[in-house]
């Protein structure tokens, strides 16, 4: 992918002893699979669960799981392993962490390869625990991750579910795809900087209707506005995403509120505005519905000889504004800036992102977007076609420099 952060990045994988090791194989190829360069320390324990050559094959590097060679009567050199990789390394991801390896990195023990490689990091390091519900929602643990996370780690949280013990609750090790994306974030230099923040995005198209089997509707996949939801939930923020038909997947943890209509999207803003603090509007809201609709489904041979529209309500203009950060979308495909900044000024909005058909790759159904932003103030900023997901982040970061 064009600009991807994970290219050519030197990350080591960092493996303890629980049930979800096994997933670390999944995380390896994923981040060998976006160029990143990958080298796995395993404790002791881990081994237990997944041997270190099936690591060591999927990531192409020697796997570290002892401090000391296994035996010197035949001689040894000189080695600092440890410091050398920590040098090496661009970003540390355990995964899974236990809570034990969690409170052996708390108190600065460095008792085993990994625990002593993490005592030696120059890089940021991300840690995604794993545990029975009990043991992850112990008040020490807690406790532990609060004192890491105030020294500048970065976690991603377990989620809920069913348990290895049969048990359900918090625990899982979070899903391989979101640790990836939280990698994605942290080389990017960005932390949880949209704590305590409430943000509303909308996704998708919406479909307006003609009979009970036909509807009007448009390109828009939604992949634009889940990937500002997920960026925003890895910030810390938390979010409410309503979207128009989509087959794309948010993270659990985000609310997710499924609509089909503009006026079904529009009834979901005026009600969720009230509890937010940021709205951004990506979604694709359609600007026509037909004036009739068939409640039976209008037989082919009967024909349709044409079809009144008629303009649905201005989401943006429904709400009330004060005291809210608003997001709006353009999409154009002439006079982008100019169309953009009179959108800009009519809605009365913060800042407007612009998207152009023009750029390849670029709007409806790609990976990739290739976005102009242009706040209140009419400063414009221009970013290079990128992953959605980095371009999230940087309509995220722009939102905060309002």
């Amino acid at each position: 992918m064009q600009n991807d952060i994970l290219s050519k990045k030197n990350i080591i994988v960092g493996v303890t002893g629980c049930i979800a090791a096994y997933k670390s194989c999944f995380l390896v190829r994923e981040l060998i699979g976006r160029g990143a360069e990958v080298k796995v320390v395993m404790t002791p324990s881990a081994c237990e669960f997944i041997a270190p050559l099936t690591l060591s094959s999927l990531s192409q590097n020697e796997v570290i799981v002892n401090i000391f060679p296994a035996s010197q009567k035949n001689g040894t050199k000189l080695s600092t392993w440890h410091i050398d990789m920590a040098q090496w390394a661009d970003l540390m991801i355990i995964a899974p962490a236990t809570v034990n390896t969690i409170a052996k990195i708390s108190h600065g023990f460095a008792d085993n390869a990994l625990t002593t490689l993490v005592s030696a990091l120059r890089c940021p390091s991300i840690i995604a625990p794993a545990a029975d519900v009990d043991m992850y929602l112990n008040p020490i643990n807690l406790e532990n991750i609060k004192k890491l996370s105030g020294l500048g780690f970065y976690f991603v949280e377990p989620e809920e579910g069913e348990l290895a013990s049969g048990l359900k609750g918090k625990g899982r090790l979070a899903d391989i795809y979101k640790i990836i994306d939280a990698a994605e974030l942290v080389l990017s230099g960005i932390r949880k900087d949209f704590s305590n923040k409430k943000v509303l995005v909308t996704a998708g198209p919406t479909y307006e209707d003609i009979d009970p089997v036909r509807f009007i509707g448009n390109r828009s996949s939604g992949k634009m506005g889940f990937q500002i939801a997920k960026a925003a939930f890895l910030r810390g923020a938390d979010v409410t995403l309503i979207s128009g038909p989509s087959s794309q997947v948010s993270y659990h943890e985000i609310n997710l509120i499924k609509v089909r209509s503009a006026s079904e999207m529009k009834s979901a803003v005026v009600k969720e505005i009230k509890k937010n603090d940021i709205l951004i509007m990506s979604a694709a809201v359609s600007d026509f519905k037909p004036k009739l609709m068939s409640d039976k489904k209008i037989k082919k041979e009967e024909g349709i000889s044409e079809i009144k529209l008629i303009q649905n309500d201005d989401i943006i203009s429904s709400i009330n504004k004060e005291n809210k950060i608003i997001v709006g979308f353009a999409l154009e495909t002439d006079n982008e800036i100019k169309n953009a900044k009179e959108k800009l000024k009519n809605k009365n909005i913060d800042m407007i992102v612009l998207n152009s058909l023009k750029n390849k790759k670029s709007g409806f159904e790609f990976d990739t977007n290739k976005i102009t932003i242009i706040s209140k103030s009419q400063k414009r900023k221009d970013f290079p076609l990128q992953s959605k997901f980095q371009a999230a982040n940087d309509i995220l970061s722009e939102i905060l420099n309002l």
